[in-house]
């Protein structure tokens, strides 16, 4: 059975490193689809690239968390601090369980709205809206974030089972049973779910080598028939200082996926019958035909 599989960039516009590795893999072929986090420092520069290359394939990286220590970022809503979006400092919260433990639902969606908008207004296309950290999961708004989808016409990420999707760190304490109300929204909406999502391994220390092959490999073994390979691939420079301990993770995978091994690899999988590349714009044209 072949794999349809997006090799998906995540985090685009987070900083200027990270817009430089997703042109540089866009035009190698070497990536399928990609999302921008609206609220970050340098997402006009990626939703001016995105809506001036209609081409690519981009969605909106939804985003309720800025998680680095000094690198920070707000909503770009202008919420009052009774709707619980910011800490201290005005800047999102670092962690999931915080925004859980202090957004109003309503806000969240306004949020999301706004980022959405922006990206909208921007010119960009935009093929489907995915979920930095996870945080779109949590059963406190993740209906809303499918019922998101269904308003701007754009299929979510979604996987069918909560452990399809790595995101057990940021939402311990989520159920099959809770994830499973998110999950019915999306069948009855007529989107498509994934099987499986094979996300960049943040914890793999400096010099140990990367291995996609064996990335790839996960989602061939686990019968998948939809995958997405959630990659954060960034280009050196002002990463090295943003994120220190795990700088090399983004640029290792942006040295990989940019080499000819990754795109023979691909090639190979694709002409045995193994795997079809594809993008989220093939699912959302799908997702609208079903719909309309």
């Amino acid at each position: 059975m072949t794999m349809r599989v997006v090799i998906h960039v995540d985090d685009v516009g987070m900083c200027h490193g990270t817009n430089v590795a997703f042109g540089d893999l866009a035009a190698l072929g070497a990536v399928s689809a990609a999302s921008v986090m609206v609220p970050c420092p340098w997402s006009s520069e990626a939703l001016e690239f995105a809506a001036g290359r209609p081409d690519l394939d981009v969605g909106v990286h939804l985003t309720l968390t800025s998680e680095h220590r000094y690198y920070r970022w707000g909503p770009v809503s202008r919420p009052s601090r009774l709707a619980g979006l910011t800490d201290h400092s005005g800047a999102l919260w670092r962690s999931v369980v915080d925004v859980r433990g202090n957004a109003d639902p309503e806000a969240v969606v306004g949020e999301w709205r706004a980022q959405v908008d922006r990206a909208l207004a921007s010119g960009v296309d935009i093929t489907h809206l995915d979920t930095h950290m996870g945080s779109a999961f949590a059963p406190q708004w993740s209906e809303h974030y499918v019922a998101l989808g269904v308003e701007y016409d754009v299929p979510v990420l979604m996987t069918r089972s909560i452990e399809g999707y790595g995101v057990r760190r940021h939402l311990p304490d989520v159920t099959q049973a809770d994830h499973a109300r998110a999950v019915a929204a999306a069948q009855e909406a007529g989107m498509p779910l994934v099987d499986v999502v094979i996300e960049t391994d943040f914890s793999r220390p400096a010099g140990l080598a990367l291995d996609l092959e064996a990335m790839l490999d996960a989602a061939l073994t686990s019968d998948a028939q939809l995958a997405v390979l959630a990659l954060h691939p960034c280009a050196s420079g002002e990463i090295e200082s943003i994120d220190a301990a795990r700088a090399h993770v983004r640029t290792d995978e942006y040295l990989e996926l940019a080499a000819p091994h990754w795109r023979a690899l691909l090639d190979d999988l694709s002409a045995a019958g193994r795997i079809d590349v594809i993008g989220m714009r093939e699912l959302r044209d799908e997702y609208r035909r079903r719909r309309h």
